[in-house]
């Protein structure tokens, strides 16, 4: 099981995801192309990135205080926080780690750290959808209204 597993992985990203050209004994694919050039620039645009979202991740953090917890629960006095960063998106920690991710692929540079991105946001986006029916349910039409004026992850997008 645990080879098939390997040759199906490998057959993946060696297989129909290899370019035409790569003959590379090391098994080099289109995931492992850069998307951004290795450039000083790049890789502090990437570092600034990742730094921002550490800190805004840590904020929200912060800012949730007790409320917080690693699965979803009710706490005593359970508030509705609005302010500072949750005024703009309604799951500030999880778009610092997604920046968190960018940041990394920016420095990295290669396709798959832009995969990684795009599954770490499908996997955010499932927990968070989760999450919002909890918090509908427990407070109600301000978040109902809370929902309405403010985007989940990205401000005024998404």
């Amino acid at each position: 099981m645990g080879t098939e597993i390997v040759n199906i992985w490998s057959g993946l990203f060696n297989g129909p995801l290899a370019t035409a050209a790569d003959t590379c004994p090391h098994g080099h694919t289109l995931l492992h192309e850069q998307f951004v050039p290795h450039t000083t620039l790049v890789y502090a645009l990437g570092l600034a990135l990742a730094a921002s979202g550490a800190a805004l991740a840590i904020l929200s953090r912060m800012l949730l205080g007790r409320n917080w917890s690693a699965t979803v629960q009710l706490k005593q006095e359970h508030e509705l926080i609005t302010v500072g960063p949750y005024r703009l998106v309604r799951h500030p920690i999880y778009t610092g780690l997604l920046l968190q991710f960018l940041g990394t692929a920016v420095m990295v540079g290669d396709w798959r750290g832009l995969l990684a991105v795009a599954i770490v946001l499908v996997s955010f986006w499932r927990k968070l959808r989760l999450e919002e029916v909890w918090l509908t349910e427990h407070f109600g039409e301000s978040y109902r209204l809370y929902k309405i004026r403010t985007k989940a992850l990205i401000p005024m997008v998404l």
